[in-house]
């Protein structure tokens, strides 16, 4: 059979296996719609917290971010697994203690106001939003290319079905969703590693084949790459520190991720489905287990997918060129500009002279049409000094668009490596799981945000739990939407926008979550104060750096690791404030004390602003 056949099986029954748990899941209360009852067993909690957090950065774009920067890729790994450690110590079970539905409901009874709950609200919509988008952009980027449809149209069909099973089972029904969806991305992720591992190197395992020698060669697959890389003006594929990656950056980018990960709403959320703190504790666990199988794959991926990427394309001609190439190029997420020799010459951006000729470039940031367009006008040209008409090349490097897409390089790596139709289309199906997966835990802490935090909390106090859990369905409806218009009209690539949330987390949530639990003289308006400087300062960063042109000033840290800053810019308002300020109240200072007791010492005291739950 064809890819896509293979693939419409594929995501056909995996897309049936999701609506019919859904159904089977389907809730009648707000407690079941938002922690899904709260009996979720820990190791069903850490597989369900595994496809949550494995988004579509994880499986399509981190990979891909390994292969293009090599070593220097590994600061996503070491971030985003290490923030679980600080998640499972510092903040899981005593957010589980404390009970309720969200985050916001903690900052909001913990700092006694509204105000600080309004920004808390504010802070996850914003969050979430940022982190929806790049799971959109991953789907519309595997219907596009698999399923031969527009990615607009894959975009629609990913939010109808997120939409469906989102409402229908809230997080009862996200959750057992999770399940079977970290599955199905794990399968598909770990498949093709093994069987390129095998083809290359003779070994089944792919961390131990991406350290052997390459079968023929006698040339260990790292040492290879290095001297690729050296031949083509690149940095070497190992070495630590390239380009804009200096120390102080990838310092800054692990820390962001670390306590982003730890902030993140969608994550935390998690922890408050399960029986006990001590479920709480084997989550975080388990969560970490099932997650590792991916990320220490993951660079082994990424290393066979550079090696076979450049080995196919580079010195090929038109005719040449090999069939992943062709079917890729019809998305506009790689393309070829002929110089006049007709061949395909992969430069580096280290050796000025080679990088002067042909290169690969992908579409980027650029609308479809304007990309068409600038393809159309300089798809050839006779001399690069521009006498004879303009140099497209210089226009593309302009524009920033050179070397292919990062989120197209896990899911073509099957393609290159020529493996059996079956395993390509197991890897789209593995590549929807994983974006739509972590879209619906965003997309469920935006309405639960929206209509609990805020419509039943502040505005409505007096609800009835079907109008909650009617407003609760009606914000993922509008959610969808523009969780869907992110993926039409996406602001990057998919680890880019991902990393900008995890930097948005880290600056307002991680510092309130910690003073509020290990901190009994920290205040409202100092804590309300942090999270507002420091989602600010990130966001305007992020926003001028990456879109307005604005140097990396801040000792040139650059958006991905500026989340840092800001929250240390969190930490030192709340504490440089806090002498001018009330301490909370003796009932709050209880409540903390009891969320630090140990598990059946002693129950939590929950502040009520408004009738519990």
């Amino acid at each position: 059979m064809s890819i896509q056949t293979w693939t419409f099986l594929f995501v056909g029954i995996s897309f049936s296996l999701y609506l019919v748990i859904a159904w089977l899941s389907r809730v009648r209360d707000t407690q079941g719609f938002y922690v899904a009852g709260r009996g979720v067993p820990a190791i069903a909690n850490g597989m369900a917290t595994a496809a949550d957090w494995m988004s579509a950065a994880s499986f399509i774009s981190m990979a891909g971010l390994i292969a293009t920067m090599g070593y220097a890729g590994g600061v996503y790994l070491m971030g985003w697994t290490g923030g679980y450690v600080l998640l499972a110590l510092l903040l899981a079970p005593y957010l589980r203690k404390f009970g309720h539905y969200t985050v916001p409901d903690f900052i909001g009874d913990r700092y006694e106001s509204n105000m600080a709950r309004l920004v808390a609200v504010l802070c996850a919509v914003f969050v979430s939003f940022t982190y929806v988008a790049g799971q959109m952009r991953g789907v519309g980027i595997v219907f596009s290319r698999f399923l031969e449809v527009d990615i607009n149209v894959g975009v629609t069909i990913g939010m109808a079905i997120v939409f469906i099973y989102a409402t229908l089972g809230g997080m009862k029904g996200i959750t057992w969703t999770q399940v079977a969806q970290y599955w199905v991305l794990i399968t598909a992720f770990l498949i093709p590693a093994i069987a390129i591992s095998i083809r290359l190197t003779g070994h089944a395992v792919p961390q131990i084949g991406m350290g052997s020698d390459l079968l023929g060669e006698g040339v260990y697959l790292l040492d290879k790459l290095d001297q690729i890389h050296s031949d083509l003006g690149f940095a070497a594929y190992t070495e630590a520190f390239t380009g804009s990656w200096d120390r102080i950056n990838v310092f800054c980018t692990v820390l962001a991720l670390m306590v982003g990960t730890a902030g993140l709403p969608h994550v935390i959320v998690r922890f408050y489905t399960v029986k006990s703190v001590k479920a709480a504790r084997w989550s975080a666990f388990w969560a970490l287990f099932f997650i590792s199988m991916l990320y220490l794959t993951a660079p082994a991926t990424a290393s066979f997918a550079r090696y076979y990427m450049i080995q196919s394309l580079h010195g090929q001609s038109a005719q040449e060129l090999p069939g992943w190439f062709n079917n890729w190029e019809k998305t506009g997420l790689i393309i070829w500009l002929d110089d006049g020799d007709d061949r395909v010459e992969y430069y580096g951006p280290e050796d000025p002279e080679k990088f002067s000729q042909n290169e690969i470039f992908r579409r980027g940031q650029l609308a479809p049409a304007r990309f068409a367009q600038i393809r159309a006008e300089h798809r050839q040209w006779i001399d690069s000094d521009g006498s004879e008409g303009t140099d497209g090349r210089q226009v593309l490097r302009e524009m920033r668009l050179v070397g292919p897409d990062r989120d197209i390089i896990v899911l073509a790596t099957p393609e290159m490596a020529e493996l059996a139709n079956w395993i390509i289309a197991l890897v789209a199906a593995g590549g929807l799981a994983a974006a739509l997966s972590t879209a619906s835990g965003l997309l469920l802490v935006i309405s639960s945000s929206v209509a609990h935090d805020l419509y039943y909390r502040i505005i409505n106090p007096a609800a009835s739990e079907a109008r909650r859990l009617m407003v609760g369905r009606v914000v993922i409806g509008f959610a969808v939407v523009i969780a869907g218009l992110f993926g039409i009209f996406p602001p990057g690539f998919v680890s880019q926008v991902v990393a900008f949330a995890f930097g948005l987390a880290a600056s307002s949530f991680f510092p309130a979550l910690v003073l509020g639990i290990f901190s009994k003289r920290i205040g409202t308006v100092p804590a309300t104060a942090g999270m507002v400087v420091g989602i600010s300062f990130t966001a305007y960063y992020i926003i001028g750096s990456v879109y307005g042109g604005m140097s990396n000033w801040c000792f040139g840290i650059g958006p991905q690791g500026i989340g840092a800053v800001g929250m240390v810019l969190n930490f030192a308002t709340a504490f440089l404030l806090t002498p001018f300020f009330a301490p909370p109240s003796s009932q709050v200072k209880d409540m903390i004390d009891s969320l630090r007791e140990p598990e059946g010492a002693g129950p939590a005291v929950a502040i009520e602003t408004a009738p519990e739950h």
